[in-house]
């Protein structure tokens, strides 16, 4: 007699205080106890870090260090995390901090990355439109070069 085989449901694991299943990104964030400390100053860095990058678009130098600062700060997310995986009781109700980084990747990581990205188009912006001005007098001075010696 062959003995049944266990039927898993999920390999997802049920999160510690709404006993739902998360399924989804959109229901693993809504676990979230986003009431915490901790996480709202989180949410307040990332505020922050729109409006540094929102008011430094029109400081070249400053954006450059503001990018250059998300960067090491999403490159070391993963020894936060670890960091944050050995004292999250001091700190927090709940351990977020899997060996896999999914929660420091969607609550740290791509909050940054969105404003490295929205950096760069302002960026490519500011090239493609110097590179416009330019060719633009360049035919310019080819028009007042020729009508000289016309």
């Amino acid at each position: 007699m062959a003995t049944p085989k266990p039927v898993n449901v999920s390999s997802v694991p049920i999160d510690a205080f709404s006993n739902l299943r998360i399924t989804s990104i959109w229901t693993f964030l809504m676990s979230v106890k986003w009431s915490e400390p901790w996480l709202i100053g989180g949410v307040v860095f990332h505020i922050v870090c729109l409006c540094l990058t929102i008011v430094t678009c029109k400081y070249y130098r400053a954006q450059i260090c503001h990018f250059l600062l998300i960067i090491v700060l999403v490159y070391s997310a993963e020894y936060l995390n670890e960091l944050a995986a050995m004292n999250w009781r001091s700190f927090s109700e709940f351990q977020y901090f899997d060996s896999t980084g999914m929660f420091i990747s969607l609550v740290f990581s791509i909050p940054l990355l969105l404003n490295a990205v929205i950096i760069v188009i302002v960026w490519l912006y500011r090239t493609f439109s110097t590179m416009a001005e330019l060719k633009t007098l360049q035919l310019k001075q080819k028009a007042r070069l020729a009508k000289k010696r016309d």
